[in-house]
Protein backbone atom coordinates (compact mmCIF):
# COMPACT_ATOMS: atom_id res chain seq x y z
CA UNK A 1 0.00 0.00 0.00
CA UNK A 2 1.18 3.33 -1.36
CA UNK A 3 1.60 6.39 1.51
CA UNK A 4 0.72 3.39 4.12
CA UNK A 5 2.68 6.17 6.87
CA UNK A 6 0.20 8.85 6.02
CA UNK A 7 -2.81 6.80 6.63
CA UNK A 8 -1.48 5.37 9.72
CA UNK A 9 -0.59 9.03 11.14
CA UNK A 10 -4.15 9.49 10.03
CA UNK A 11 -6.03 6.94 12.14
CA UNK A 12 -3.55 8.18 15.11
CA UNK A 13 -6.28 10.32 16.27
CA UNK A 14 -9.83 9.61 17.17
CA UNK A 15 -11.98 9.94 13.68
CA UNK A 16 -15.38 9.59 12.40
CA UNK A 17 -15.40 6.48 10.53
CA UNK A 18 -17.56 4.64 8.22
CA UNK A 19 -17.18 1.18 6.59
CA UNK A 20 -18.72 0.06 3.96
CA UNK A 21 -19.45 -3.26 1.78
CA UNK A 22 -21.19 -4.13 -1.09
CA UNK A 23 -24.76 -5.32 -1.80
CA UNK A 24 -26.00 -8.67 -0.99
CA UNK A 25 -22.77 -8.69 1.37
CA UNK A 26 -21.01 -12.18 1.62
CA UNK A 27 -19.22 -13.63 4.63
CA UNK A 28 -15.93 -11.61 3.08
CA UNK A 29 -17.70 -8.51 2.77
CA UNK A 30 -19.24 -8.88 6.57
CA UNK A 31 -16.29 -10.06 8.30
CA UNK A 32 -13.22 -7.93 6.47
CA UNK A 33 -15.85 -5.11 7.78
CA UNK A 34 -16.27 -6.32 11.11
CA UNK A 35 -12.31 -6.90 11.36
CA UNK A 36 -11.64 -3.27 10.92
CA UNK A 37 -14.64 -2.42 13.08
CA UNK A 38 -13.12 -4.11 15.91
CA UNK A 39 -9.87 -2.87 15.12
CA UNK A 40 -10.56 1.07 14.62
CA UNK A 41 -12.36 1.12 17.85
CA UNK A 42 -9.15 -0.39 19.92
CA UNK A 43 -7.95 3.05 18.54
CA UNK A 44 -10.97 5.00 19.87
CA UNK A 45 -12.67 6.30 16.49
CA UNK A 46 -16.63 6.57 15.73
CA UNK A 47 -17.02 3.08 13.83
CA UNK A 48 -19.60 2.98 12.02
CA UNK A 49 -20.68 -0.48 9.62
CA UNK A 50 -22.70 0.48 6.56
CA UNK A 51 -24.19 -2.43 4.27
CA UNK A 52 -26.61 -1.24 0.93
CA UNK A 53 -28.64 -4.38 2.06
CA UNK A 54 -29.08 -7.03 4.60
CA UNK A 55 -26.69 -9.83 5.07
CA UNK A 56 -27.82 -13.41 5.11
CA UNK A 57 -29.08 -15.51 8.00
CA UNK A 58 -26.08 -18.01 8.69
CA UNK A 59 -24.30 -15.09 9.71
CA UNK A 60 -26.48 -13.54 12.59
CA UNK A 61 -23.89 -15.30 14.96
CA UNK A 62 -20.54 -13.24 14.31
CA UNK A 63 -19.05 -10.77 16.55
CA UNK A 64 -21.05 -7.34 16.65
CA UNK A 65 -23.43 -8.05 13.25
CA UNK A 66 -26.03 -6.46 15.29
CA UNK A 67 -24.53 -3.09 15.18
CA UNK A 68 -24.30 -3.06 10.92
CA UNK A 69 -26.50 -0.37 9.48
CA UNK A 70 -28.48 -1.78 6.53
CA UNK A 71 -29.01 1.41 3.66
CA UNK A 72 -32.28 -0.21 2.20
CA UNK A 73 -34.07 -0.40 6.30
CA UNK A 74 -32.35 2.86 7.25
CA UNK A 75 -31.82 5.46 4.42
CA UNK A 76 -31.79 8.80 5.84
CA UNK A 77 -29.32 7.86 8.53
CA UNK A 78 -26.87 5.90 5.98
CA UNK A 79 -26.58 8.83 4.06
CA UNK A 80 -25.79 11.28 7.33
CA UNK A 81 -22.96 9.24 8.35
CA UNK A 82 -21.72 8.93 5.12
CA UNK A 83 -21.53 12.84 4.77
CA UNK A 84 -20.15 13.31 8.08
CA UNK A 85 -17.17 10.63 8.26
CA UNK A 86 -13.90 11.67 8.00
CA UNK A 87 -12.79 7.98 6.66
CA UNK A 88 -14.28 5.97 4.49
CA UNK A 89 -13.12 2.06 4.22
CA UNK A 90 -14.77 0.02 1.27
CA UNK A 91 -13.65 -3.31 2.09
CA UNK A 92 -14.69 -6.42 -0.51
CA UNK A 93 -15.33 -3.95 -3.58
CA UNK A 94 -13.90 -1.78 -5.98
CA UNK A 95 -16.34 -0.17 -7.89
CA UNK A 96 -18.62 2.89 -6.30
CA UNK A 97 -21.76 1.15 -8.31
CA UNK A 98 -21.16 -1.87 -6.04
CA UNK A 99 -22.69 0.19 -3.12
CA UNK A 100 -25.78 1.58 -5.19
CA UNK A 101 -27.11 4.80 -3.81
CA UNK A 102 -24.39 4.95 -1.02
CA UNK A 103 -21.54 5.15 -3.64
CA UNK A 104 -23.56 8.50 -5.11
CA UNK A 105 -23.18 9.80 -2.19
CA UNK A 106 -19.52 9.22 -1.38
CA UNK A 107 -18.81 10.31 -4.32
CA UNK A 108 -20.56 13.58 -4.42
CA UNK A 109 -21.40 14.59 -0.94
CA UNK A 110 -18.58 13.42 0.84
CA UNK A 111 -15.05 14.77 1.68
CA UNK A 112 -13.54 11.96 3.68
CA UNK A 113 -10.54 10.10 2.93
CA UNK A 114 -11.15 6.60 0.85
CA UNK A 115 -9.21 3.84 2.07
CA UNK A 116 -10.25 0.41 -0.63
CA UNK A 117 -8.93 -2.92 0.50
CA UNK A 118 -9.81 -5.54 -1.99
CA UNK A 119 -9.21 -8.76 -4.24
CA UNK A 120 -11.13 -8.20 -7.46
CA UNK A 121 -9.81 -7.22 -10.84
CA UNK A 122 -10.04 -3.60 -12.45
CA UNK A 123 -10.25 -1.56 -9.22
CA UNK A 124 -11.46 2.21 -10.64
CA UNK A 125 -9.57 5.15 -8.95
CA UNK A 126 -11.55 6.80 -6.40
CA UNK A 127 -9.88 5.96 -3.28
CA UNK A 128 -6.90 7.90 -1.36
CA UNK A 129 -5.34 4.72 -0.37
CA UNK A 130 -5.62 1.35 -1.95
CA UNK A 131 -4.22 -2.50 -1.12
CA UNK A 132 -5.41 -4.61 -3.89
CA UNK A 133 -4.33 -7.72 -4.79
CA UNK A 134 -6.02 -10.03 -6.94
CA UNK A 135 -4.38 -12.76 -5.88
CA UNK A 136 -5.59 -12.49 -2.36
CA UNK A 137 -7.74 -15.32 -1.10
CA UNK A 138 -10.25 -12.80 0.16
CA UNK A 139 -10.25 -9.46 1.54
CA UNK A 140 -9.94 -10.70 5.38
CA UNK A 141 -7.03 -12.05 3.93
CA UNK A 142 -5.90 -8.88 3.28
CA UNK A 143 -7.19 -7.14 6.43
CA UNK A 144 -5.03 -9.50 8.28
CA UNK A 145 -2.25 -8.13 5.90
CA UNK A 146 -2.79 -4.36 6.55
CA UNK A 147 -2.96 -4.86 10.09
CA UNK A 148 0.78 -6.57 9.84
CA UNK A 149 1.66 -3.71 7.66
CA UNK A 150 0.71 -1.03 10.32
CA UNK A 151 2.78 -3.28 13.21
CA UNK A 152 -0.72 -3.85 14.89
CA UNK A 153 -1.00 -7.62 15.58
CA UNK A 154 -1.39 -7.60 19.08
CA UNK A 155 -5.03 -5.68 18.38
CA UNK A 156 -6.12 -8.88 16.46
CA UNK A 157 -8.56 -9.81 19.04
CA UNK A 158 -9.99 -13.49 19.03
CA UNK A 159 -13.63 -11.50 17.74
CA UNK A 160 -11.63 -9.58 15.20
CA UNK A 161 -10.00 -13.03 14.27
CA UNK A 162 -13.10 -15.20 13.81
CA UNK A 163 -14.69 -12.43 11.55
CA UNK A 164 -11.04 -12.76 9.40
CA UNK A 165 -11.21 -16.57 9.29
CA UNK A 166 -14.51 -16.42 8.67
CA UNK A 167 -14.40 -14.32 5.59
CA UNK A 168 -11.26 -16.68 5.10
CA UNK A 169 -13.55 -19.87 4.93
CA UNK A 170 -16.44 -18.36 3.12
CA UNK A 171 -14.22 -16.79 0.02
CA UNK A 172 -12.08 -20.62 -0.36
CA UNK A 173 -15.36 -22.52 0.03
CA UNK A 174 -13.19 -24.36 3.18
CA UNK A 175 -10.13 -24.05 1.35
CA UNK A 176 -11.54 -25.34 -2.31
CA UNK A 177 -9.75 -22.50 -4.56
CA UNK A 178 -7.90 -19.36 -4.19
CA UNK A 179 -5.61 -21.26 -1.46
CA UNK A 180 -1.83 -20.10 -1.10
CA UNK A 181 1.23 -20.95 1.65
CA UNK A 182 1.04 -17.37 2.67
CA UNK A 183 -2.86 -18.23 3.20
CA UNK A 184 -2.53 -21.40 4.99
CA UNK A 185 -0.02 -19.52 7.32
CA UNK A 186 -2.03 -16.90 8.03
CA UNK A 187 -4.44 -19.67 9.30
CA UNK A 188 -2.31 -21.05 11.18
CA UNK A 189 -1.56 -17.74 12.93
CA UNK A 190 -5.23 -16.85 13.64
CA UNK A 191 -5.56 -20.43 14.99
CA UNK A 192 -2.31 -20.23 17.59
CA UNK A 193 -4.14 -16.88 18.71
CA UNK A 194 -7.13 -18.97 20.03
CA UNK A 195 -9.13 -18.73 17.24
CA UNK A 196 -11.78 -22.02 17.55
CA UNK A 197 -11.85 -23.08 13.64
CA UNK A 198 -13.99 -26.03 13.97
CA UNK A 199 -17.00 -24.05 15.75
CA UNK A 200 -16.49 -20.99 13.21
CA UNK A 201 -16.70 -23.93 10.69
CA UNK A 202 -19.77 -25.49 12.63
CA UNK A 203 -21.60 -21.82 12.42
CA UNK A 204 -20.80 -21.32 8.47
CA UNK A 205 -21.68 -24.97 7.40
CA UNK A 206 -24.48 -26.83 9.82
CA UNK A 207 -27.08 -23.33 9.81
CA UNK A 208 -28.95 -24.66 7.82
CA UNK A 209 -33.07 -24.53 8.29
CA UNK A 210 -35.71 -27.41 6.76
CA UNK A 211 -36.50 -24.91 4.24
CA UNK A 212 -33.02 -25.49 2.87
CA UNK A 213 -32.36 -28.75 2.21
CA UNK A 214 -35.74 -28.98 0.43
CA UNK A 215 -34.89 -26.10 -1.58
CA UNK A 216 -31.43 -27.93 -2.37
CA UNK A 217 -33.29 -30.81 -3.72
CA UNK A 218 -35.60 -29.18 -5.65
CA UNK A 219 -32.67 -27.69 -7.71
CA UNK A 220 -30.87 -31.34 -7.83
CA UNK A 221 -33.95 -32.75 -8.85
CA UNK A 222 -35.97 -30.18 -10.91
CA UNK A 223 -33.96 -27.61 -11.78
CA UNK A 224 -30.49 -29.23 -12.81
CA UNK A 225 -29.42 -29.17 -16.82
CA UNK A 226 -25.83 -30.85 -17.59
CA UNK A 227 -24.69 -30.13 -21.00
CA UNK A 228 -22.50 -33.12 -21.27
CA UNK A 229 -20.80 -31.68 -24.52
CA UNK A 230 -19.27 -28.58 -22.77
CA UNK A 231 -18.81 -30.39 -18.92
CA UNK A 232 -20.94 -27.51 -18.22
CA UNK A 233 -24.37 -27.64 -15.84
CA UNK A 234 -26.87 -25.25 -14.99
CA UNK A 235 -29.33 -24.93 -12.26
CA UNK A 236 -32.19 -22.14 -12.45
CA UNK A 237 -34.89 -20.79 -10.60
CA UNK A 238 -38.17 -18.76 -10.91
CA UNK A 239 -39.73 -16.59 -9.45
CA UNK A 240 -42.72 -18.86 -8.08
CA UNK A 241 -39.93 -20.88 -6.87
CA UNK A 242 -38.49 -17.88 -4.63
CA UNK A 243 -42.43 -17.59 -3.35
CA UNK A 244 -43.17 -21.41 -2.85
CA UNK A 245 -39.72 -21.51 -0.94
CA UNK A 246 -39.84 -18.57 0.92
CA UNK A 247 -36.17 -17.98 -0.57
CA UNK A 248 -34.76 -14.53 1.22
CA UNK A 249 -31.12 -13.25 1.19
CA UNK A 250 -28.38 -15.61 1.59
CA UNK A 251 -30.70 -18.70 1.20
CA UNK A 252 -28.88 -20.26 -2.21
CA UNK A 253 -25.71 -19.46 -0.90
CA UNK A 254 -23.44 -22.57 -1.65
CA UNK A 255 -26.04 -24.18 -4.48
CA UNK A 256 -23.78 -23.62 -7.51
CA UNK A 257 -20.79 -25.30 -5.83
CA UNK A 258 -22.90 -28.88 -6.16
CA UNK A 259 -22.77 -28.71 -9.77
CA UNK A 260 -19.06 -29.16 -9.48
CA UNK A 261 -18.98 -32.27 -7.26
CA UNK A 262 -20.09 -33.68 -11.05
CA UNK A 263 -16.13 -35.24 -11.96
CA UNK A 264 -15.94 -34.10 -15.55
CA UNK A 265 -17.91 -30.58 -14.88
CA UNK A 266 -15.63 -27.63 -15.26
CA UNK A 267 -18.32 -24.67 -15.59
CA UNK A 268 -21.50 -24.24 -13.12
CA UNK A 269 -23.86 -21.76 -13.33
CA UNK A 270 -26.76 -20.65 -11.36
CA UNK A 271 -29.18 -18.41 -13.14
CA UNK A 272 -32.06 -16.84 -10.80
CA UNK A 273 -35.38 -15.14 -11.86
CA UNK A 274 -35.66 -12.23 -9.13
CA UNK A 275 -38.40 -9.49 -9.69
CA UNK A 276 -36.89 -6.95 -11.66
CA UNK A 277 -33.46 -8.29 -12.71
CA UNK A 278 -31.81 -12.12 -13.80
CA UNK A 279 -28.93 -12.78 -11.53
CA UNK A 280 -26.14 -15.24 -12.43
CA UNK A 281 -23.11 -16.99 -10.46
CA UNK A 282 -21.04 -18.41 -12.26
CA UNK A 283 -18.20 -21.20 -10.72
CA UNK A 284 -15.65 -23.05 -12.37
CA UNK A 285 -12.31 -25.92 -11.67
CA UNK A 286 -9.17 -25.61 -12.68
CA UNK A 287 -7.84 -22.68 -14.81
CA UNK A 288 -10.99 -22.50 -16.74
CA UNK A 289 -11.89 -18.67 -15.92
CA UNK A 290 -15.41 -17.41 -15.69
CA UNK A 291 -14.34 -13.78 -14.68
CA UNK A 292 -14.37 -13.16 -18.44
CA UNK A 293 -18.08 -14.75 -19.56
CA UNK A 294 -19.36 -12.95 -16.47
CA UNK A 295 -17.90 -9.61 -17.36
CA UNK A 296 -18.42 -9.62 -20.89
CA UNK A 297 -21.82 -11.11 -21.48
CA UNK A 298 -23.62 -10.43 -17.68
CA UNK A 299 -22.39 -7.20 -16.81
CA UNK A 300 -20.49 -8.85 -13.58
CA UNK A 301 -17.19 -9.60 -12.90
CA UNK A 302 -15.41 -11.67 -9.88
CA UNK A 303 -12.30 -13.68 -9.86
CA UNK A 304 -11.24 -16.69 -12.05
CA UNK A 305 -13.14 -19.68 -10.68
CA UNK A 306 -15.89 -17.28 -8.79
CA UNK A 307 -17.92 -14.69 -10.55
CA UNK A 308 -21.56 -13.12 -11.45
CA UNK A 309 -23.74 -10.75 -13.08
CA UNK A 310 -27.31 -9.83 -14.07
CA UNK A 311 -28.99 -9.63 -17.11
CA UNK A 312 -32.71 -7.51 -17.86
CA UNK A 313 -33.98 -10.03 -20.47
CA UNK A 314 -36.06 -12.32 -18.42
CA UNK A 315 -34.86 -15.90 -17.52
CA UNK A 316 -35.92 -17.57 -20.06
CA UNK A 317 -33.73 -15.84 -22.49
CA UNK A 318 -30.52 -15.55 -19.99
CA UNK A 319 -30.57 -19.19 -20.32
CA UNK A 320 -30.84 -19.09 -23.99
CA UNK A 321 -27.76 -16.49 -23.74
CA UNK A 322 -25.62 -18.69 -21.55
CA UNK A 323 -26.22 -21.34 -23.91
CA UNK A 324 -25.39 -19.97 -26.46
CA UNK A 325 -21.89 -19.28 -24.95
CA UNK A 326 -21.04 -22.18 -24.78
CA UNK A 327 -19.95 -23.22 -27.87
CA UNK A 328 -17.45 -20.30 -27.88
CA UNK A 329 -15.78 -21.96 -25.00
CA UNK A 330 -16.36 -25.39 -25.71
CA UNK A 331 -12.28 -26.12 -26.98
CA UNK A 332 -11.06 -24.79 -23.33
CA UNK A 333 -13.92 -26.57 -21.24
CA UNK A 334 -13.04 -30.10 -23.02
CA UNK A 335 -9.30 -29.80 -22.27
Amino acid sequence: MEHLADLKQLLSQPKSVVIVSHRNPDGDAIGSSLAMYHYLNQLGHTVRVLMPSEYPEFLDWMPSIKDIIVFDLEQDRSRDLMRQADIVFCLDFNSLDRIDKLGEVLHTDSEAKVVMIDHHLDPEPFADFVLSETMASSTCELVYDFLLMLDEKDKITIPLAECILTGILTDTGSFKFGTSPKLFRTVADLVELGVDDYTIQDHITNSLREKHLRLLGHCLNNRLEIYEEYNTGLIYLTKKDYAYYGISRGDTEGIVNYILKIKPIKMAAFIMEQPTIVKISLRSKGDFSVQEIAQKYFRGGGHRNAAGGASFKGLGATIRQFKEILPLYEEELQA
